[in-house]
């Protein structure tokens, strides 16, 4: 098989990297990492000693593979045909990737997976109304086991399998990934799931593609498990490369090159939004920051500013993006180039990624394992759900009908260096997407900035962290709109009472998260149809 092939293009930045790998070695950072060493990133042990259980679950997972292999054989006898899996930020993102890179089974007989991390009632309905009970496993997967999307997910979707199926046969079409003790756990037991994975506790979420929270989904779509593994194991090993890979990152961050621009082979493009999660949740904290820019066409090198980084990640024989990524480095732009064997070779991009983002988190002088940021939306969220149940209706917030001047009156206030966030708070569909994608690009011609886009709740788990903890040059545009079809909230499991809806929980979700922006300095519009 022939190895991965690495290559960089630095335009100008080689000696600030070549200092920044000399301070790697003279804080002997990397040996200090695999001891397990917290003050690598800060003098206290908190949420780092506990979090470092991604260093060895590659091999660690080698000796799970068996028990993934009965359990996909187990759940293929049941007659499953299809899996959703219920989680949001690391728990979804890397069961996403293995059903899109993938497809319905790389071994060919895989299970068809699709993953609910939204909040939408329209997205919830057609699931119900495209799914047969019968065949479909769930699979509730949080680490902490108080995710709120999950759980109502869960509940919904637990009374819709009751109601078909009857309450006895319900228990057996779930299964849960969490850590042990969570209160997930007692759910389990309480609702006779069919299976618990406990996972590793030292491992974050952002953190675990390759633990249990990655793994079971990725033996359920048929993923050779053993054959990933090697290749995750094989790139721990070679510390070379995920020191260099960390201090172009830390070194080109430092003189403003923040905006890490990922463009793949279109079979990969799912690897950008898992590395989007991992790199902006660790990094993006004490003003600090790299903006991971996934999912943006390709433009001409005119349309892009100078605090750009490329990362091209392609697949062997792919050259399509060839001609565009010589014009950028004519023009001056750093490129990291990743050619990839093949899809397996993504297991090593897994652990590079994961070391490169704990070392450029240590040149940046950042903690990675924390997220310190993500609770003011979550609290802020809540006293809107409060005052829904206080008045029985939402705070209005300010908002205006969606116009296009209104848009490109609020993004020209933005300068060099500034990014622009579009953030969906809608049914996540295909015909949503390609819009939004289309409106990326021309904002991105229109100001030369770094534009991202998201689906909320979504970006939640993802780049909340990062909107509310950098630097402070976020411009955030929300979308948000009024269920005509919304759904109601089961209080319980089991049970037909509700207090809440999703429309409710979605809009309040947004409205939240805005007013935790607010709060931050960060400017945002907020367009409501």
């Amino acid at each position: 098989m022939t190895d991965l092939q690495f290559s960089t293009q630095l335009a100008g930045h080689q000696t600030a990297v070549d200092h920044a790998l000399a301070t790697l070695r003279q804080a002997d950072i990397l040996p200090r990492i695999w001891r397990l060493d917290h003050t690598v990133w800060h003098e206290s042990p908190t949420e780092i000693s506990n979090r470092l259980g991604w260093l060895t679950s590659p091999r660690a997972m080698q000796a799970e593979t068996a028990d993934l292999a009965d359990f996909t054989a187990e759940i293929h006898s049941a007659g499953i045909t299809d899996v959703l899996l219920l989680g949001m930020g690391g728990s979804s993102l890397a069961p996403e990737l293995f059903s899109l890179i993938f497809g319905n089974g790389g071994q060919g007989d895989g299970l068809r997976l699709g993953v609910v991390d939204t909040t939408a009632p329209e997205t919830m309905t057609h699931l119900a109304e495209s799914h047969d009970p019968a065949t479909t496993l769930f699979i509730v997967a949080t680490k902490s086991g108080g995710t709120v999307e999950t759980l109502s997910a869960f509940k919904f979707f637990y009374n819709w399998v009751s109601a078909a199926l009857g309450r006895e046969q319900a228990g057996y079409h779930f299964a849960a990934i969490t850590d042990p003790g969570s209160s997930l756990v007692t759910l389990a037991e309480q609702y006779a799931f069919r299976r618990t994975f406990l996972n590793d506790p030292n491992i974050g979420g952002r953190y675990s593609v390759l633990s249990h929270f990655g793994l079971v989904p990725a033996a359920l779509v048929g993923v050779d498990v053993p054959r990933l593994l090697e290749a995750a194991v094989a790139t721990s090993e070679d510390s070379d490369l995920c020191a260099t890979v960390g201090a172009i990152m830390g070194a080109l961050a430092q003189v403003g090159r923040d905006k890490l621009t990922f463009v793949t082979s279109p079979q990969l493009a799912s690897l950008g939004d898992w590395a989007e999660q991992l790199i902006a949740e660790s990094v993006g904290k004490n003003g600090m920051g790299i903006l991971p820019v996934v999912g943006e066409p390709l433009g001409a090198p005119e349309v892009y500013g100078d605090d750009r980084l490329f990362v091209a990640i392609t697949l062997a024989g792919d050259e399509t993006a060839e001609p565009q990524l010589a014009a950028l480095h004519a023009a001056g732009h750093p490129i990291l180039r990743f050619v990839l064997p093949d899809i397996y070779a993504i297991g090593g991009q897994f652990f590079l990624w994961e070391m490169a983002t704990a070392v450029a988190s240590h040149l940046l002088g950042v903690q990675p394992f924390d997220q310190p940021n993500v609770e003011f939306a979550k609290i802020a969220a809540r006293q809107m759900v409060k005052a829904y149940h206080d008045t029985g209706r939402i705070p209005e917030g300010e908002s205006q009908p969606y116009s296009r001047a209104a848009l490109d009156a609020f993004v020209a206030e933005a300068k060099a260096g500034d990014y622009i966030a579009l953030q969906a708070y809608l049914p996540p569909t295909a015909d949503a997407m390609a819009k939004f994608r289309a409106l990326q690009a021309e904002l991105r011609d229109q100001t030369k900035l770094a534009v991202t886009f998201g689906f909320g709740p979504r970006f939640l788990h993802s780049t909340g962290q990062l909107h509310k903890g950098d630097a402070g040059n976020g411009h955030f545009v929300q979308f948000t709109y009024t269920s005509a079809d919304d759904v109601p909230i089961p209080d319980q499991a089991g049970s037909d009472a509700s207090s809440m809806s999703f429309g409710v929980l979605i809009l309040t979700q947004a409205l939240g998260d805005g007013q935790a922006l607010r709060d931050a300095g960060r400017r945002v519009i907020r367009f409501h149809d």
